[in-house]
């Protein structure tokens, strides 16, 4: 068997969340594999509406195994919070929800450093979700960090005692006030609480279930444009948000990747500071933003809204080889007198299909219109109910792209999903 990897193409906020939970009866295996609760996977079915931020998003199905990966990073207190949560739900994880050992720990201090660094940077700030994610993925790659599987070996206290010093003398250099005793009291209740689930090690479970010929699909979190290689830099995440994450997070050889699942909105946007070449700042952008409920998932914060931008679908397409496309929100574009997508960029050097190294006022976006549809289309659940308009949208992407959308999402429940192939 193959992973199935499944990834968001724009600025995150796709929807991949619920699209992961409709795909999940299909799979034995949901395994995440970057990110940490930075991510906010929101799903909807019957009378549940939920948000997850560390924790698969297939949890909610019985049988499948849930697996958070070594790429991912893990604050024990939002860790706790989730669990808490889902068992009022009914939901007991301690026999499906498995965690690599080489997953990395997000301690308080790294959340302080990340709010003493944002303030710091003051106009030049990057819009971090505050989680204390970059600072994480600094000491992993300085090699300082505390993993999972530290919290199960003697020692562990001095570890995190050894780094919250480092960081303290860090936090020297900002100024800076804070508190850390209460924080660090219900940290180590989270870390009670993780010891509670079976630690793994993870690359060779997700092998083991492979040779066994079980499914698997790997999640991410984030999008392709958030990557901290190609994405809009330095406006990015601190991981690899796109397939070859995918690989290194899980410990998946390349040769074992099968499908490559990309996940889209009909439009664009993008929560926090960074380019956005389609961005709507009028009243469209606004109606965009209403309609869609387009306010972040984990900061609240209202959404930028725009078009729908093909030269950084395909340049995202082109860097993950996407294999199907799935479109969600195609609800959010009934009504609209018409609708425009980007097809290039006008530069100061002419006209490019090339996303660009940086972006700057130079770069403009030149559209093509097509017809909308008038209809709300929230509760249809077959393609033949579909606008024509909205099925003319979709063909024009797929010859834009080359890549076939199987899947049209029209609302935000698990029921308003469309299989169009």
């Amino acid at each position: 068997m193959k992973v199935d990897v499944l990834l968001g193409l724009q600025w995150g906020d796709e929807g991949k969340g619920k699209i992961v939970d409709v795909l999940t009866p299909e799979y034995d295996v949901i395994a995440r594999f970057q990110g940490g609760p930075n991510a906010g996977h929101s799903l909807e079915f019957g009378k549940i509406k939920h948000v997850l931020h560390s924790i698969p998003s297939g949890i909610f199905h019985k049988g499948q195994i849930n697996v958070v990966g070594n790429g991912v990073v893990i604050d024990p207190i939002i860790f706790k919070k989730e669990i808490e949560e889902i068992r009022e739900l009914d939901v007991d994880l301690h026999k499906t929800l498995l965690i690599s050992k080489k997953a990395h720990l997000i301690l308080p201090t790294h959340r302080i450093l990340d709010a003493a660094s944002e303030i710091a940077k003051g106009k030049t700030k990057i819009g971090s979700t505050l989680k204390g994610i970059g600072p994480t993925y600094m000491d992993k790659t300085g090699r300082n960090g505390l993993r999972v599987g530290d919290i199960i070996m003697p020692g562990f206290r001095d570890k995190y005692e050894f780094l919250k010093e480092k960081h303290k003398d860090i936090l020297k250099q900002y100024n800076y006030s804070y508190s850390i005793d209460e924080i660090e009291n219900e940290w180590f209740e989270g870390i009670k609480c993780l010891k509670e689930y079976e630690l793994v090690e993870s690359e060779y479970l997700l092998n083991g279930f492979l040779n066994e010929n079980k499914s698997v699909l790997a999640e991410g979190a984030q999008g392709t444009l958030l990557d901290i290689d190609f994405g809009s830099y330095p406006f990015v995440t601190s991981s690899n948000t796109i397939c070859a994450g995918a690989c290194s997070g899980l410990g998946i050889a390349p040769g074992k990747i099968g499908d490559v699942i990309g996940i889209f909105k009909a439009y664009c946007t993008r929560v926090g500071s960074g380019p956005f070449p389609t961005e709507l700042t009028d009243k469209t952008g606004n109606e965009l933003r209403e309609k869609g409920k387009e306010f972040g998932a984990t900061t609240g914060r209202p959404r930028r809204c725009g078009w729908l931008d093909l030269t950084a679908l395909k340049y995202s397409i082109m860097l993950n080889g996407v294999t199907r496309l799935i479109m969600t929100k195609a609800d959010v574009l009934s009504g609209f007198e018409k609708l425009k997508i980007c097809t290039s960029y006008n530069t100061s050097d002419g006209k490019t299909d090339i996303f660009p190294f940086t972006f700057d006022e130079s770069i403009q976006p030149e559209y093509i219109e097509l017809p909308a549809w008038s209809r709300d289309i929230s509760e249809m659940s077959n393609i033949e109910e579909l606008p024509k308009e909205l099925l003319d949208y979709i063909s024009y992407i797929e010859d834009e792209v080359q890549v076939p959308v199987t899947i049209a999402s029209v609302g935000p429940s698990r029921k308003a999903t469309i299989h169009l192939k």
